[in-house]
């Protein structure tokens, strides 16, 4: 029960990394938030809470709308807490080569994927360094290193959120604030299912452990981020890829 009495927000984490994250913050004893972008869900988030027996709740939460952040940080705060262990997970992809990239398309992922990481923890730092403890993990990616065709958006926002990540854990260390990412590999989710067999097989091959991570396996490196054996890690990027990337 590493986390008891422990706040944990999650944010994008109704389905699949997000909600894998919440499930292991939770058995470790936090307090799981969950927060996504509508209402819809917020109720998926109530419902894996309540099946796991959890304490917390999903939340309605806009993390490129500071105003909709201020709003769900208030209830929060109000009903179990300030948060302690930040998870910077909502993302979003608007994938397209360079040359047919419509400007609508790059700040999008721009938005969601690297300015709502600094709309989020800087709406949380305040009390994190008031109490002396906290944990911030960012979700970066793969292409964030090693780039990908059709991704120049999503590769800059990821890339960026290690680099925001690496200045931010120097800027807080003195106050007991670790700052880390997790850059995950190929991950098993409705993209990858959405996979027909050949281009399965194409993926595989770029990857040594010739298999596609779960959910579960980038949960497990943030249990650890977040837990006292990593009391000494900050401003880490912790690659789970099976070894496409060796950092």
């Amino acid at each position: 029960m590493e986390l008891k009495e422990k706040v944990a927000l999650i944010t994008g984490s109704s389905r699949g990394i997000g909600k894998a994250i919440a499930i292991e913050l939770g058995k470790m004893g936090a307090t799981v938030i969950g927060a996504d972008i509508n209402q819809e869900m917020a109720n998926e988030i109530d419902v894996y809470v309540k099946e796991h027996g959890f304490q917390g709740q999903g939340i309605v939460m806009d993390v490129t709308n500071p105003d909709s952040i201020t709003a769900a940080l208030d209830v929060i705060r109000q009903k179990y807490g300030a948060p302690a262990v930040l998870i910077n997970n909502a993302g979003i992809t608007r994938d397209n080569l360079m040359l047919r990239m419509k400007p609508e398309q790059w700040q999008a992922v721009i938005n969601t994927n690297l300015t709502a990481a600094y709309n989020v923890s800087q709406a949380c730092l305040r009390d994190m360094v008031k109490a002396r403890w906290g944990r911030i993990v960012n979700m970066a990616s793969v292409v964030a290193c090693i780039g990908n065709a059709g991704q120049a958006n999503y590769s800059a926002s990821k890339a960026g959120l290690i680099a925001f990540g690496k200045s931010l854990a120097q800027e807080v260390a003195s106050r007991g604030i670790t700052v880390n990412a997790i850059a995950p590999g190929f991950i098993e989710t409705k993209m990858t299912q959405a996979l027909t067999e050949a281009q399965r097989e194409t993926l595989l091959q770029t990857i040594p452990m010739r298999s596609i991570g779960e959910p579960i396996d980038i949960a497990n490196a943030v249990g650890f981020l977040v837990s006292s054996k990593a009391s000494y890690i900050t401003g880490v990027t912790l690659h789970v890829n099976g070894g496409m990337f060796m950092a």
